[in-house]
């Protein structure tokens, strides 16, 4: 497979399965409650922001990529959701006891789907208190507790507290239970990946000897959002109104607000240092410069197990699949898009 085309597969780990991403098509594979592995594959949708063609210009196809990874994913864990609760994909024990008891309980799905839309706005709105405005406000007392520094001094303690809240969140939920399994799964989507850049065949054997690391995993990304928010905001006034401190709260207020404009730039940033980085992984430089983010991955994936790695080969595969059968079907090539 072409570099070119390799570049725009990628994938996410989602409740107890994985979703894979191609082109033009996607893919969720969940291991269901009974062991069943239940696959869809669905061709992507245009949407009014996909059509937009200035939005896939460099440095601007990153904002576009994270809100495609973002839709895909509510996608995704719907229907990882649906599989989870599916009566029929209940183990059989499980099913007669609902029969004893007087039949299955059918949730309700619309409840279900404003459940997940619900979560993923306040876990967006969480991340973006904890890891913009609240080491913004830890930052403002820095001059408290260290004396007198400069609003520059600030700034660069602002992003280092972002760093430490991130690394420190990604551990500590990596031992939650429920975390470690969705770990797993990320590790999982990574050597089938890997396998496929690898040009090798999409089977257990060789999906297991491939890494868990991938440079173009979000995880890197994260960290490569981190590190030049670090060098750049450092640099930019943080009064831009007052010119000096003042309230604490109002000059919080305000810079979170900066933060928030300036992030699109610096996604962006990242986004095109990202597809470098996959599309010269195994130059020296390369590895070197895209360290942080590879060791960072020790704590975002696990080493899957046969279970897991199977679930993400059949979603690999099944978008691998409708390329082919598209190509072949009407001859038309690739569209060279960008994707997470």
């Amino acid at each position: 497979m072409p570099k070119g085309e390799y570049l725009q597969y990628g994938g996410q780990a989602i409740i107890e399965g994985v979703m894979m991403r191609s082109p033009n098509y996607f893919s969720v594979a969940c291991r269901a409650p009974n062991g069943q592995i239940i696959q869809k594959t669905e061709a992507l949708e245009k949407t009014w922001i996909g059509r937009q063609k200035w939005l896939k210009l460099p440095f601007l196809r990153g904002s576009l990529a994270l809100l495609d990874a973002l839709g895909l994913g509510i996608k995704a864990m719907k229907f990882a959701s649906d599989v989870q609760l599916d009566t029929q994909y209940q183990p059989e024990d499980a099913n007669a006891a609902s029969k004893d008891s007087g039949g299955p309980v059918q949730s309700s799905k619309k409840i279900q789907d404003a459940a997940i839309g619900a979560t993923m706005i306040f876990s967006f709105a969480f991340a973006l208190f904890i890891f913009v405005y609240l080491p913004n406000l830890v930052a403002e007392l820095s001059p408290k507790l260290l004396g007198p520094i400069s609003p520059t001094m600030i700034n660069f303690i602002a992003g280092m507290i972002k760093l430490i809240f991130f690394l420190g969140y990604i551990y500590g939920i990596g031992n939650m239970k429920e975390i470690n399994e969705v770990f797993k799964y990320h590790g999982a989507e990574h050597k089938a990946i890997n396998t496929l850049e690898a040009n090798e065949d999409l089977n257990l054997e060789m999906c297991r000897a491939q890494t868990r690391l991938h440079p173009r995993g979000g995880t890197s990304f994260a960290m490569i959002v981190l590190i030049i928010t670090i060098f750049l905001m450092t640099f930019v006034p943080r009064y831009p109104i007052t010119g000096m401190p003042g309230n604490m709260f109002k000059d919080t207020g305000v810079r979170f607000l900066i933060d928030l404009a300036i992030l699109p730039f610096i996604a962006g940033i990242s986004y095109e240092l990202i597809r470098f980085a996959g599309k010269f992984r195994h130059q020296g430089f390369v590895n070197v410069m895209f360290k942080p983010g590879l060791w960072t991955q020790y704590l975002t994936t696990r080493e899957p197990d046969a279970k897991q790695i199977e679930v993400a080969l059949v979603a690999l595969q099944a978008v691998v699949d409708a390329e082919e059968n598209k190509k072949a079907s009407n001859g038309a090539n690739l569209i060279d898009e960008p994707i997470a």
